[in-house]
């Protein structure tokens, strides 16, 4: 291996995991993939292959940019869908190239109506709804004027979703609000079908609560961290094995993150390791310096609190995070060489460093370290 370090993506664990999601969803309900922020760390472009070739063809973004992206890579037939930021230069690009997006302003309703009628081609939009979480969408003072517009636009729109987002499923402490929310959406939807304004989608579950609101699951869910081997919260984690404690985990983590050893060096009793005085080995001892640091994703608040694995063997690091390098004890270690792999996400042997664990360490959110994990890393499906 050349590079500093590089990311395996594990096919049989996506595999496993996409297999548990449809196991929670009925039939007929649309499985479709969130590979926002860059597939949440896995790189956008091997991650979506690996969907594709499990067989998912719905796809969700949050960004045109990110769209333009999954676009080039899918065949006819799939969906693509923008959740969030578009703005109306890449609208023409959109409708053309059959893009879906998210309506959750008049401003964006607009433009997408004069760019169609200037294309000669349908914009499909999905109408968000404000149901209580308070970011984006059309609350209930706007509908009047919203379905007005709405059916007086029909042949300039496809009315390919309605939706809402739920704030915050993974957690029961939100239960009345999400509640609230769901009853504010299912009002939502009535009042469209009053006026025969009947999507070809409706949605509104992420993965969170497409695991705790099944009643809600409707024609579509969103789902984003299962898919990559990872509960939306603890809370979730603990109460799916205490529900079912012959399978306590279900999930697979598809990503695992490697380097090498660079060099190795003995270090004597006494001496400061790295920068400034913040660790001093105590006998006489064997370090290996990793090519991997904060400009690599590797926190810096693992200084002296991180551990790698090598040879199988749960080891840590020493001093401070620098900006290329880490360095990591290896004195019980007699045949560590140059080129060894060193296991910084992942598992060897019976040993295993898991993202929640690497997150606790760093006093990050699964989340943030995922996708905090520079571009440039090389992405491998294995």
């Amino acid at each position: 291996m050349n590079e500093t370090s590089e990311i395996n993506l594990l096919n049989d664990s996506l595999l496993n995991n996409i297999s548990f999601v449809r196991k929670q969803i009925h039939k007929a309900t649309e499985l479709c993939a969130v590979v926002k922020g860059n597939a949440y760390g896995h790189g956008i472009e091997t991650f979506v292959q690996m969907l594709l070739n499990n067989g998912v063809t719905s796809f969700a973004v949050f960004s045109a940019d990110e769209a333009r992206r999954v676009n080039l890579m899918l065949p006819i037939g799939c969906r693509l869908i923008i959740m969030g930021d578009l703005d109306e230069a890449a609208l023409p690009w959109c409708i053309e190239e059959n893009v879906e997006f998210y309506v959750f302003s008049f401003e964006r309703l607009k433009q997408a109506i004069r760019v169609s009628h200037e294309s000669g081609k349908k914009a499909r939009i999905h109408i968000e709804l404000e149901t209580g979480m308070y970011r984006t969408g059309f609350d209930d003072t706007n509908m009047p004027e919203l379905l007005s517009l709405l059916d007086s636009a029909r042949e300039f729109i496809h009315l390919s979703g309605l939706c809402t987002h739920f704030a915050g499923a993974e957690l029961i402490e939100n239960f009345d609000r999400i509640q609230i929310q769901a009853a504010n959406f299912t009002a939502g939807i009535e009042e469209f079908q009053k006026q025969n304004l009947i999507p070809q989608t409706v949605h509104a579950c992420c993965s969170a609560a497409m695991m705790r609101i099944p009643e809600m699951h409707f024609d579509l869910v969103r789902v984003g961290i299962l898919l990559y081997g990872f509960w939306p919260s603890k809370e979730m984690a603990i109460e799916y094995s205490t529900l079912h404690p012959s399978e306590p985990n279900p999930l697979r983590r598809v990503i695992q993150w490697k380097s090498r050893v660079m060099s190795i060096k003995n270090v004597p009793a006494g001496s400061w390791i790295g920068y400034g005085e913040s660790f001093a080995a105590r006998t006489n001892m064997k370090i290996a310096i990793i090519p991997v640091g904060y400009a690599h994703g590797y926190a810096r608040s693992l200084s002296n609190f991180g551990q790698v694995l090598i040879q199988g063997e749960k080891l840590p690091v020493l001093g401070l995070v620098n900006m290329n390098c880490i360095s990591v004890d290896v004195t019980l270690l007699n045949d560590i060489a140059v080129g060894d792999e060193v296991m910084l996400i992942g598992k060897q042997d019976d040993q295993e460093i898991s993202v929640a664990s690497f997150s606790e360490r760093s006093e990050q959110l699964n989340y943030e370290l995922l996708t905090r994990l520079p571009h440039s890393i090389p992405r491998i499906s294995n």
